[in-house]
């Protein structure tokens, strides 16, 4: 079976502990699909509580739980929620891929001096101070859990650099200690070194840190029996450290956990090859260059030559690394990344990472359900958003399901308009699949002779067209303005 994941959450998702319980109620229907993972979002305690996203991580053990930051539950439901959860989608067969934030931490309990330097933002090598003493909430107790499932306490030692200064104004402060007065090594040169990315700067050089967080995951995968993990902010994280990491993680868990990363450079190819290299292909990657592209596309309109669209993508360079997707919650409207496919194109970017051989598909949550969200604008400017559902995403899932199999035959000679077909296999009868970004257009492919004679028609039902492929297994397949066909046999 064709492997698909969705991630089933977006930046704005609605809160009040709901995402888990929905989920739990959505699993039958996931499955029925063609969903094979769920991808859902940071599960433990940020800093703003039942308000945090996740990604701010606090506790990594408060699954929602204790009552800490304001809140037992987190955003998303409780620790019970979760775990029921779990299984509603397990019973399906539908793996878990948890996120995983181990970067940084936010929201210390309490103040610590210790010796600093101030960086300069847009060249983090560059030190534009001497070494001064500084307070900042680096001190984790977690006074709401105690010592329960773990006893490590971290202090200012466990991390590389902050972002605040008790009565000092905001910027970025490399920390002097035992493990390093310099930032962790990094594969790129943005920003001189992309160490440092937000709040508590974990310190990976730190061997009980190192400790604590293998003895964490092996504690959650205990409690979760998870399938995969999705690594936050690979850029800004020492390679070797997530290299020993997963290796533990597996060793401990007996398990081939699945792992892809967010390392996101769009336009840079060689950023994610040079990435998937140095930690010995131990992860796939999200293709953000593909994701960009679409950007692209969709915003160009007739005049992009889709012949380009797989382009400079790891889709294409690596697909046993790759994982594609049309957008994500980085990428929607109003996040700092924010880099949308537009909706009349996105049924074309599906069909082309639901359909084709290469590459692991995932689908984003408002693509299957649409979301509706204001952003609380600090200037008063409250902007409303409305992601309509993607025309035919349900269908494109289902072709994805039973019919994208076996052979394929591209026909990428058009700047305006792509085909390919799947031949299917033993248990699957193929498909033939026709986009444009122009004008309608018909398209004659092989579908193979074990077709000859059969109508096939469309499954999006764009046209009520009947194809009859002929004796040498061809048909000559139309499709829409601007839009994406997917023709099957009847």
């Amino acid at each position: 079976m064709n492997t698909t994941m969705i991630q089933f959450f977006h930046w704005y998702s609605e809160g009040n502990g709901k995402l888990w319980k929905e989920a739990e109620k959505q699993a039958a229907d996931l499955a029925k699909l063609g969903i094979t993972s769920v991808w859902f979002p940071p599960a433990y305690k940020g800093t703003n509580g039942g308000y945090s996203v996740g990604y701010d991580a606090y506790d990594l053990y408060d699954l929602g739980e204790f009552d800490q930051k304001g809140s037992l539950p987190t955003k998303y439901g409780t620790k019970d929620d979760y775990l029921k959860a779990i299984k509603a989608l397990k019973k399906q067969n539908i793996g878990i891929i948890v996120d995983i934030v181990l970067g940084h931490k936010a929201g210390g309990d309490e103040l610590e001096k210790f010796k600093a330097v101030k960086v300069d933002e847009n060249n983090r090598e560059k030190i534009i101070s001497d070494v001064i003493e500084i307070e900042s909430y680096t001190q984790f107790t977690f006074p709401g859990r105690g010592k329960k499932y773990s006893d490590f306490e971290w202090n200012f030692n466990c991390f590389s650099g902050v972002d605040f200064a008790e009565g000092m104004d905001s910027h970025i402060y490399k920390i002097q200690s035992e493990y390093g007065n310099d930032w962790e090594e990094m594969i790129d040169d943005e920003k001189g070194n992309y160490d440092y990315l937000m709040y508590n700067d974990i310190e990976h050089r730190n061997p009980f840190v190192r400790e604590e967080l293998n003895s964490w995951a092996e504690w959650y995968f205990n409690l979760t029996d998870f399938d995969g993990v999705r690594l936050d902010a690979l850029k800004h994280i020492s390679f070797d450290f997530y290299k020993e990491w997963l290796t533990m993680l597996r060793s401990n868990s007996g398990k081939n956990i699945f792992a892809v990363g967010e390392y996101w450079a769009p336009g840079q190819l060689n950023l994610l090859q040079k990435y998937i290299e140095v930690t010995e292909g131990c992860m796939s990657l999200f293709d953000s260059s593909l994701q960009n592209n679409f950007h692209t596309a969709s915003n160009e309109g007739g005049s992009y030559d889709l012949r380009r669209i797989f382009d400079e993508t790891l889709t294409q360079a690596d697909p046993m690394h790759s994982v594609s997707l049309v957008d994500n919650h980085d990428t929607q409207p109003l996040q700092d990344l924010e880099a949308p496919v537009e909706s009349w194109f996105k049924p074309l970017a599906y069909a082309l990472i639901l359909l084709r051989e290469n590459g692991y598909p995932c689908v984003f949550y408002p693509d299957l359900y649409g979301a509706h969200y204001t952003d609380k604008g600090g200037d008063g400017n409250d902007q409303e958003i409305f992601l309509e559902k993607v025309d035919g995403i349900e269908e494109l899932l289902i072709a994805r399901k039973d019919h994208a199999y076996g052979e394929q035959r591209d026909y990428f000679e058009d700047a305006n308009c792509l085909g390919w077909t799947r031949e299917g296999d033993d248990e699957h009868s193929g498909c033939a699949v026709v986009l444009s970004n122009k004008e309608a257009y018909s398209k004659p492919m092989e579908m193979g002779k074990r077709y000859a004679g059969k109508k096939f028609h469309d499954l999006l039902k764009r046209l009520e067209d009947e194809v009859i492929i002929d004796e040498n297994g061809w048909g000559n397949f139309p499709v829409p303005e601007g839009n994406v066909s997917v023709w099957i046999s009847e």
